[in-house]
């Protein structure tokens, strides 16, 4: 059985507190973010939600034959984070595949990049950002999908 306050001051404090967690917790659905934190007058809030992250191959992808040496190689790396070829993100935001919604995405499984071009963008703040490829080679992956939330450090694309 709950306890009366003894101080009606704390009660609503800590009233204001809840409405104030509630509130974060929808902000975070509503934008998809997975953690917020805010400090107001000396009180420090943090709200999280675990999410787990799959990677996956678009279903455009999946009918493009690469090479026997390249493919062998991923197959021996069952964790992608830590694949030697991977490209994380160096932001949180949204990824696109292209520069605009119906235009040819920059990158496929298939495709021979060089250093520097661009693999996708990612959405910040309302900011487009490309993200060039840090080594020339061939994409064999791409693990996020047109319009997916990234994190930072997130695998988005393995180049081979």
């Amino acid at each position: 059985m709950a306890r009366p306050p003894d101080n009606p001051a704390a009660a609503k404090s800590r009233s204001d507190d809840s409405a104030l967690i509630r509130e974060l917790a929808l902000l975070l659905d509503e934008t998809n973010l997975t953690e917020i934190e805010i400090e107001r007058a000396g009180l420090r809030v943090r709200v999280a939600r675990n999410i787990s992250i799959t990677a996956s191959v678009p279903a455009s992808a999946q009918a493009v034959a690469i090479p026997a040496a390249a493919a062998a190689a991923p197959a021996a790396v069952t964790d992608v984070s830590k694949h030697p070829g991977v490209v994380p993100s160096p932001m949180v935001g949204t990824a696109y595949w292209a520069s605009e919604p119906g235009a040819k995405p920059f990158i496929e499984v298939g495709s021979r990049v060089s250093v520097g071009e661009t693999l996708l963008i990612i959405e910040a703040m309302k900011t487009m950002n490309q993200i060039p490829s840090p080594r020339a080679g061939i994409v064999t992956q791409i693990l996020v999908e047109d319009g997916q939330p990234v994190e930072f450090g997130e695998p988005l694309v393995i180049i081979e």
